[in-house]
């Protein structure tokens, strides 16, 4: 008798998330991918903002009309949000008004 061998394969995956007016479309709100994939959240935006990656401590900067990318390979698996970062009068940043995206990473 022969024994099956299970085989995960590391999946490239991209994402393209659209804000407008400092938000996602409900239906992108959530990503969700396998620990091992490679990942690519290109994002577009109507208006200049700074997005961060908790978990991962990615940081971008999206500028009207461009594309910025936030690529990363998924080791850490859980949720982690993408919040807008805005500048404090303290000279550091606060979040938005919560997260655009969740990035699910499932074992």
């Amino acid at each position: 008798m022969v024994g099956w061998l299970t085989v995960a394969c590391a999946a490239d995956l991209t994402f393209d998330l659209k804000i407008v007016a400092g938000k996602l479309p409900e239906a992108m709100r959530l990503v969700r991918v396998k620990r091992g994939d490679t990942v690519k959240l290109r994002w577009t935006s109507d208006r200049p903002t700074v997005l961060h990656l908790h978990g991962y401590d990615i940081e971008c900067r999206v500028e009207p009309g461009a594309v910025a990318e936030m690529s990363f390979v998924a080791r850490a698996t859980g949720r982690f949000p993408v919040e807008e970062h805005k500048p404090d009068a303290k000279g550091g940043h606060s979040h938005g008004d919560g997260a655009l995206v969740h990035v699910e990473v499932l074992p």
